[in-house]
């Protein structure tokens, strides 16, 4: 058996269990899409890449995926996972529209629930609400049976996210009205709507709508948790408290979910002697804690800064008879790299490997936040090639976090070889790493690289900023560009037929009188 040593004053020794379950890392995956072969996974990447880097919105995608993308290979394990690296890759919501239209088309394909979720989730992230709302009405034309209780969620929260709290209320009227027509609506819809407004921590409209409807939907457990989980979220431990006693109050038991949640909150704050408490109390009450509970208390041993009792709880975990997974040694890496001690977090980290656990972009945060204080732009720099050499791409605040710390530190040849990397995996790199990349090239008069980004991110069908167009329009009329900036300035407006409106994106020049031979 493995082992790895904590080195701390007191030198004790603590054991890695050995039985652990195999981490496969697939973008937005469901717990039921079935994992593809090496062959289907080499097809998911080449048509993700067709698919990201065709030019939008100049050429049609259809007959580009008519042409790459044989019947065949339309199966759901494709179309899920295509879908599901369009979402990480950050592609535009109408390419993944467009692609899942196509599948639609073949007889042969029978859709799934998931693929249409995955797509969903795509059009509303961009703020594309009219074409999702098209989708759906046709989905509840042609395939009633893959409206969920998931897709109206994905719905509802953008749509609390990006609008008012009324546009919210008559989304959920619409579904009830037009959606979901022929279905009486419970509580259990009752819950989406209020999961909606708890996801974005707007409480006041949470526990507005629940004093107005609770009486129509009556309540049931799950909705006691999903407004304290609200409550959670808010960072707020007193309104956690004091909604759970008026939970109780209101005849509600309390099941592991609840536990879980108050757990958290105190865990979150560092309070970890009453998240052990909360332990005690469902233990007795004969609730018995899941992986997830014990996780928790480890993050919470970690924000305490108690690393002892973060790896007593770690290796209680086979003796109360559940199986380490990536989720639990991610907050034993995250508790060691609190306490400083990022040496053992990267033996933790190599033995995650050598056990077949693997990686995932929670791991790569975690680990990089570690070397950037310990171990400067070195450390970084080799850690960064070994996930590329790795074909690992990690989710966007990492991405954002190391182009931001490549350019606070001069290297701007690590940001671009990031950039270039994410680019040849067929991904659209966010907004925020393209302004901290092009703010650094230009700052050091790279001015025809800091353009050539923003023409490969225009070209990908993705936005850029108005403050990056901006300082942009600035750098070349000082340089005497005008064909450049008249080019960007085309690109930006073409692209701009097609987007949802929105005051972050660049909408180009306020006249194009310029000179351009």
């Amino acid at each position: 058996m493995l082992l790895m040593r904590i080195t701390r004053s007191n030198h004790q020794l603590y054991q890695i269990p050995q039985k652990l379950t195999l981490f496969i890392n697939v973008a937005f995956k469901s717990s039921g899409q079935s994992h593809p072969s090496l062959e289907t996974r080499s097809e998911i990447d080449r048509v993700t890449r067709i698919i990201n880097d065709h030019p939008f919105p100049d050429k049609p995608l259809h007959s580009t995926l008519t042409q790459h993308v044989p019947k065949h290979l339309l199966s759901n394990t494709f179309v899920e996972n295509v879908l599901g690296r369009l979402f990480a890759a950050h592609a535009n919501g109408l390419k993944a529209f467009e692609f899942f239209k196509f599948s639609l088309q073949h007889s042969e394909f029978c859709p799934s629930s998931d693929a249409f979720e995955k797509t969903l989730h795509i059009l509303t992230r961009m703020r594309y609400f009219d074409k999702a709302w098209e989708l759906m009405e046709e989905i509840q034309q042609t395939r009633p049976s893959l409206l969920t209780l998931k897709s109206m969620s994905i719905m509802l929260s953008r749509i609390a996210k990006f609008q008012s709290s009324e546009d919210t209320l008559e989304a959920f009227k619409r579904m009830e009205k037009n959606i979901f027509s022929g279905k009486q609506f419970g509580v259990d819809e009752f819950n989406v709507l209020l999961r909606a407004f708890c996801t974005q921590r707007q409480m006041k409209e949470a526990r507005s709508v629940f004093h107005k409807m609770h009486n129509r939907f009556s309540p049931n457990t799950k909705t006691m948790n999903i407004l304290l989980l609200g409550f959670k979220e808010s960072g707020d431990v007193s309104a956690v408290e004091l909604f759970y006693h008026e939970m109780i109050r209101r005849g509600f038991k309390p099941n592991l979910v609840t536990y879980n949640i108050r757990i958290d909150v105190y865990c979150k704050k560092g309070c970890l002697g009453d998240g052990l408490r909360l332990l005690e109390e469902m233990e007795k009450a004969n609730i018995p804690p899941t992986l997830e509970t014990i996780t928790t208390l480890i993050h919470g041993a970690g924000v305490a800064r108690n690393i002892s009792r973060a790896c007593e709880l770690f290796n209680e975990i086979s003796a109360r008879n559940l199986q380490a997974d990536i989720g639990v040694y991610n907050a034993l890496i995250s508790s060691l790299i609190r306490s400083r001690d990022v040496h053992s977090a990267l033996m933790l980290m190599d033995e995650m490997e050598e056990k077949g656990i693997g990686h995932d972009s929670m791991t790569y945060h975690t680990i990089f936040l570690g070397v950037m204080r310990s171990n400067g732009i070195e450390g970084v720099s080799e850690l960064c090639h070994k996930m590329i050499k790795r074909n690992f791409v990690p989710k966007t605040r990492t991405i954002v976090m190391l182009m931001k710390w490549f350019c606070q530190n001069q290297r701007l040849d690590l940001s671009l070889e990031l950039w270039g990397y994410l680019i040849d995996r067929g991904y659209c790199p966010h907004s925020h790493a393209l302004d901290l990349l092009v703010t650094g090239l230009c700052s050091h008069g790279r001015l025809k690289e800091g353009v050539e980004c923003a023409k490969q991110t225009l070209k990908r069908g993705r936005p850029i900023s108005e403050a990056i167009f901006r300082m942009l329009e600035r750098s070349l009329v000082e340089a005497g560009e005008s064909e450049m900036l008249w080019k960007l300035d085309q690109m930006i407006k073409k692209l701009q037929t097609v987007l949802p409106p929105s005051r972050r994106y660049a909408v180009g020049l306020a006249h194009t009188n310029l000179v351009t031979t």
